[in-house]
C-alpha cells in the first residue's frame, strides 16, 4: 500500500554537495516524522536527521552544520542536502516516514523504509 522510493545517491569528491529525495506513495492517510539513516559497511545504522511533521527537525552530531532535512508535505517527500562530504559520510542511506494508511486512519504509526541508496565521497 505505501512505496518509498530514494534517489540522489552517487559518488562524489571529499567537499563536495549531494542532495538526496525520498518520495512516498501509495493509500496515505497522513505522514508524521520523517528522517534519514545511514549504514556503512560493518557498523551498525545509525540515525543521520529527522523531521517532524511541523518541521522540528534533529541531526546527529556527526553532520550538524553540513547537512540539512527539509520536507514537502504537500508531495510527501523529504530532503536530505548535504554539504562538506567526508569520506566519513559513505554509506547506504535509508529513507524513513512514519506514515498511516487510509485503511488505519486512527490505528499506530506503521514505520516505512526505502530500499536505500549508496553514497560515496572518495577522491
Amino acid at each position: 500500500q505505501v512505496h518509498l522510493v530514494e534517489s540522489g545517491g552517487g559518488l562524489v569528491q571529499p567537499g563536495g554537495s549531494l542532495r538526496l529525495s525520498c518520495a512516498a506513495s501509495g493509500s496515505i492517510f497522513s505522514i508524521n516524522a520523517m528522517g534519514w539513516y545511514r549504514q556503512a559497511p560493518g557498523k551498525q545504522r545509525e540515525l543521520v536527521a529527522a523531521i517532524a511533521s511541523g518541521g522540528g527537525t534533529n541531526y546527529a552530531d556527526s553532520v550538524k552544520g553540513r547537512f540539512t532535512i527539509s520536507r514537502d508535505n504537500a508531495k510527501n517527500t523529504v530532503y536530505l542536502q548535504m554539504n562538506s562530504l567526508k569520506p566519513e559520510d559513505t554509506a547506504v542511506y535509508y529513507c524513513n516516514a512514519k506514515i498511516r494508511t487510509i485503511a488505519t486512519m486512527t490505528g499506530i504509526w506503521y514505520a516505512y523504509w526505502g530500499q536505500g541508496t549508496q553514497v560515496t565521497v572518495s577522491s
